[in-house]
C-alpha cells in the first residue's frame, strides 16, 4: 500500500521530510515527488503549490505516476466556525466548493448526487483513533471544509457561512478530492486552523503557520501508524486495495 501526501506549501512539507527514510526525489510537472517511508508505511510527498488546480494537477500524478493507494492532504486552513480556536484541527468528513455554481458537479461530470465530496470512512475511523491516542495543543474535530480560490478574512465569510455551515476553509482540498472522487480513491484532508474570524488576515496565517504544519504533520503520521496496524492484522476494508480501485 502507498500513500500520496499533498500539502499546498513548502512550510506544510517541510515537518514531514526528516520523517522520510529511504527517501527518493522525482520530478514531474515542475513538482518535487518525495518517495520513500514514514513509520514503515510508503509514500509520496510533495507540496502542490496555492489553489485547486495545482492540487489537483499533483493528485493526478500521484494516482497516474506513483499508483498511491489513498491520499491525504495535510496543512492549514482558516477557521469558519466560532467553535474553532488556533491551533485546532479540522479532519474532513465531507468537501465541497464554495465557488462553483451548484449544478456544475451534479448536472455535468462526474454527475454527482449533491456537491459535497464525502471522505473515506474508513480513513475517518482510523483518523478517531490516532487521535484519541494523542496530546495535541489544539481540539480536534471532524467536519465540513469548504475550497475557493480566494484567503477569505472578513469579505465572503457570512455569505459562506450561511450556505455551507463549514469547520474551516482552504483553496485546496475540494479540488483533491475532486480528483480522489473520480479516481475511486479514499481520501481524507488534515487542516490545522492558523487564523478566524476573531484573528483573520495573512498575518496571522503567517505567524502560526508552522507551528500549524507540525500539527497536522502529527496527527497524518499517527493515522499512517493506524493504517499499517490495520493492514498488518488485515484489517484494511476492501476500499483500499488496488483491485477495488481498478488498478
Amino acid at each position: 500500500m502507498k500513500v500520496g501526501i499533498i500539502c499546498a506549501s513548502d512550510v506544510e512539507l517541510a515537518p514531514f521530510l526528516p520523517e522520510i527514510e529511504h527517501l527518493g526525489i522525482t520530478e514531474k510537472a515542475r513538482l518535487k515527488y518525495y518517495e520513500g517511508e514514514i513509520h514503515g508505511m510508503r509514500v509520496v510527498a510533495l507540496y502542490c503549490g496555492v489553489c485547486r488546480v495545482n492540487a489537483a494537477i499533483a493528485s493526478q500524478i500521484l494516482i497516474d505516476g506513483f499508483g498511491v493507494d489513498i491520499i491525504i492532504n495535510a496543512g492549514t486552513a482558516g477557521g469558519m466556525n466560532p467553535c474553532l480556536d488556533i491551533f485546532d484541527t479540522v479532519i474532513s468528513t465531507e468537501v465541497c466548493y464554495h465557488d462553483v455554481a451548484e449544478d456544475i458537479l451534479t448536472e455535468f461530470h462526474p454527475w454527482m448526487k449533491s456537491v459535497f465530496f464525502e471522505a473515506d470512512r474508513e480513513l475517518i475511523k482510523y483518523s478517531e483513533s490516532a487521535v484519541s491516542k494523542m496530546t495535541l495543543p489544539g481540539k480536534v474535530f471532524w467536519g465540513r471544509m469548504v475550497t475557493g480560490e480566494s484567503f477569505i478574512t472578513d469579505v465572503g465569510r457570512d455569505e459562506i457561512n450561511d450556505r455551507f455551515a463549514p469547520l474551516a476553509v482552504d483553496m485546496e482540498t475540494a479540488g483533491i478530492a475532486h480528483v480522489c472522487y473520480v479516481n475511486g480513491i479514499p481520501f481524507l484532508s488534515i487542516r490545522c486552523i492558523t487564523d478566524t474570524a476573531e484573528h483573520s488576515g495573512t498575518g496571522n496565517f503567517e505567524e502560526n503557520c508552522e507551528k500549524a504544519s507540525v500539527i497536522a504533520k502529527n496527527i497524518t503520521a499517527a493515522l499512517l501508524d493506524e493504517i499499517r496496524e490495520e493492514s498488518d492484522f488485515g484489517g484494511i476494508n476492501s476500499a483500499f486495495t488496488t483491485e477495488e480501485n481498478g488498478r
